[in-house]
């Protein structure tokens, strides 16, 4: 009698073990996937690549010494990559026989120096291979460009990786145009968490660069927008004498005759004034909701890149791949192949 009850008192100890154990496991799991997946962190790099960060700097700034535009184009990347759906560099993949590059599309139309984001990621190869993701790059080469041009440096977290397919077939359903409603960029933005001082201060972005032809004759022709300041017409005119421009025309007005190449405030000043571009560069100036960030960015410098650098963080951070997700690739061009 005393060995059964001895038996039974044994074997209800170790039942009720394995009932903590087997609760216990999914915790211990999840606690494990935490651990293997960090996510975004600040020097991500640190251990696996020490000069990644580094050396995307100097190729940056070395590449915007031999081409200046480059910074326009890096600072273009981040919002037509991060803003679709993932920041994972889906936007350099090039197309295939069964998908069309987000690069090829009419709402990427005027994107160019892609080539010089392979410069990058060949220099980060030859120190670390298969390491740092093109979507990284992408992200800190945006940063660079911004410095680049007297803008505020950035400190960004890293640990993204590589997306493996392109996302044409939704871009316009997450990036909104040029000629949008103030309301639905207000929209696409705030389901990304970026509030409307900070959609005023990445539309800053427009302080530098240049905007082709075929986005503003629809305000030059066949007559011209009355909301344009009239003093500003002539130039715009003699910019784009066609009504119906070439796409592949060199035909281009600078966003901001003052100080093209200086990503300030300037931009602010313009479109208080009239000389906006883009009817979205109006619609800023003018909308109840934009209005006053668009005056009080007008008047602050400081304030501007305070809230430029919160809303480039938040972009920046856009639901990435990390961990195990996505891949590191190859070239960033094209996704690696698949044994």
């Amino acid at each position: 009698m005393a060995s059964s009850s001895r038996f039974a008192l044994f074997f209800l100890v170790a039942l009720f073990s394995l009932s903590a154990l087997l609760c216990r496991s999914p915790v211990a799991a999840d606690e494990q996937e935490d651990e293997a997946d960090p996510g975004l962190v600040m020097n991500f790099y640190k251990d696996s690549c020490p000069q990644a960060e580094e050396i995307i700097r100097e190729q940056a700034r070395l590449l915007y010494k031999r081409h200046k535009n480059t910074a326009f184009s890096w600072i273009r990347n981040i919002f037509h990559d991060c803003a679709v759906q993932s920041c994972d560099a889906s936007l350099l993949l090039d197309s295939t026989r069964r998908e069309l590059s987000e690069k090829e599309t009419d709402r990427s139309f005027g994107m160019r120096n892609f080539r010089y984001l392979e410069d990058i990621k060949e220099a980060v190869e030859r120190e670390c291979p298969g390491v740092v993701s093109c979507a990284d790059i992408l992200v800190l080469s945006a940063r660079e460009g911004v410095v680049s041009l007297g803008g505020p440096f950035i400190p960004l977290k890293t640990g993204r990786r590589d997306g493996r397919k392109s996302r044409a077939e939704i871009l316009e359903q997450y990036l909104p145009d040029h000629n949008e409603s103030m309301s639905v960029v207000l929209e696409r933005f705030a389901a990304i968490g970026i509030d409307t001082p900070g959609v005023v201060a990445l539309l800053g972005a427009h302080s530098v660069g240049r905007t082709h032809c075929v986005k503003l004759v629809h305000r030059l022709y066949p007559e011209v927008d009355p909301n344009l300041n009239p003093d500003h017409v002539p130039h715009m005119l003699h910019k784009c004498p066609d009504p119906i421009p070439d796409p592949k025309a060199v035909q281009y007005v600078r966003n901001d005759r003052g100080t093209p190449m200086i990503f300030d405030n300037n931009y602010y000043r313009n479109i208080l004034d009239n000389k906006g571009l883009l009817i979205v560069d109006h619609q800023l100036a003018t909308d109840k909701r934009t209005k006053p960030f668009v005056k009080k960015m007008a008047k602050s410098n400081d304030f501007f890149f305070k809230e430029f650098s919160r809303a480039f963080t938040i972009l920046s951070e856009n639901n990435p791949l990390t961990g195990t997700k996505g891949e590191i690739r190859k070239q960033c061009n094209m996704a690696n192949k698949l044994h």
